[in-house]
């Protein structure tokens, strides 16, 4: 199975993906799995991770809800208010579900830049392990050295680094990125997206040659047991089609053996998530 381990659904409005600014214009409007579908399967996969993108709880139920509707979706990365005294209410309420592998809260847009370790939120991650739910880190390189500060808390909590923490690619920049993925990744628990890459890019003028210094860190620093592939749909478009984000990783792993390749384009996925066959 060719999973894609992260994109994004949504109903659009003004008021709850003020975000999207005027520069980003194709994403506002509706995406939903009947728009994923035929380009899915198209560029030969046959599922996704889908990840929340409103922080407020029913976003996390109506995913779950998507997914009973669609085939498409294999897994969700939910949100839960992890710093609420009712995390657990809403934890063991939406964990009843097969198909939440995972919760995400979006850590870089915090004013705090060291609000993982706020206690409140600390006493919430804690709760991830006793419902089997990965974590994601989404965070900007600034972030990396906290984000060592948390998973060095949890050693036994499934971690997911979503989209190679967002390097900037357009500048050319590898530091700090590369130190801090490099001391990330030495904690055997953290897997890592390769996904999110064409938006830090130029994305009217990028090359394929662009990603392939931050791809040689990733690939030396997590090897291919804890890489997956994502797409990052439908953000990616403000910078490419589908087809062209998902090929910028499936060609460079092409000179990988196919169980390796296997295991970037899927199968990672499965494990670390749990996706039943």
């Amino acid at each position: 199975m060719k999973i894609d381990a992260h994109q994004h659904y949504w109903n659009y409005s003004v008021e709850d993906y003020g975000w999207i600014g005027d520069n980003m214009s194709v994403l506002k409007q509706d995406f939903l799995p009947v728009n994923l579908a035929p380009v899915l399967v198209d560029a030969g996969f046959d599922g996704t991770v889908a990840v929340q993108a409103r922080q407020i709880y029913d976003e996390t139920k109506w995913l779950l809800k998507l997914s009973d509707q669609s085939s498409i979706i294999k897994a969700v990365v939910g949100w839960v208010e992890l710093c609420s005294e009712n995390v657990r209410d809403q934890l063991r309420e939406c964990s009843s579900h097969p198909r939440l592998r995972g919760v995400r809260h979006v850590l870089h847009d915090e004013p705090d830049d060291a609000f993982g370790l706020r206690e409140d939120f600390v006493r919430g991650l804690a709760m991830l392990e006793e419902f089997n739910l990965a974590y994601d880190l989404l965070v900007f390189p600034k972030h990396l050295p906290l984000c060592c500060k948390i998973v060095e808390k949890f050693p036994n909590q499934v971690f997911v680094l979503d989209h190679i923490a967002k390097p900037l690619i357009k500048e050319g920049a590898m530091e700090p990125w590369e130190a801090g993925i490099r001391r990330l990744a030495q904690h055997p628990n953290v897997s890592c997206k390769v996904s999110g890459m064409v938006t830090e890019a130029d994305w009217s003028g990028w090359k394929p040659e662009d990603f392939k210094p931050y791809l040689d860190v990733v690939f030396d620093c997590f090897g291919v047991d804890r890489l997956m592939i994502g797409s990052d749909w439908p953000v990616c478009t403000v910078s490419a089609p589908y087809a062209n984000v998902m090929d910028i990783v499936c060609n460079y792993i092409g000179q990988l053996s196919p169980e390796q390749q296997a295991a970037v384009l899927g199968e990672n996925a499965r494990r670390i998530y749990q996706i039943p066959d």
